[in-house]
């Protein structure tokens, strides 16, 4: 049997491909409760949240500034639904 190490800057130690799998399926655990608390989460939590995250950005002098290609994208998508 080979073993393989790789190293990921993240880490001082190398890591074998079963540490890696490991990492890899952990952070999916990870990423299935997140989904899971999200699916839970009321309409009114959702809401403030995006709230709090758009008075961030005005807070930071954030802003977006509006493309021409964006609005050429949506077009685009309408007609393709209209003719589906």
């Amino acid at each position: 049997m080979v073993r393989r190490t790789f190293f990921l800057p993240c880490y001082n130690d190398l890591m074998d491909v079963g540490d890696i799998r490991f990492y890899c399926e952990r952070w999916k655990a990870v990423e299935e409760i997140e989904r899971q608390e999200l699916r839970a989460m009321s309409p009114e939590k959702h809401w403030k949240q995006i709230n709090a995250l758009a008075r961030f950005a005005i807070e930071q002098g954030w802003a977006r500034n509006d493309d021409e290609g964006e609005m050429e994208v949506f077009l685009r998508w309408a007609k393709l639904k209209r003719s589906a």
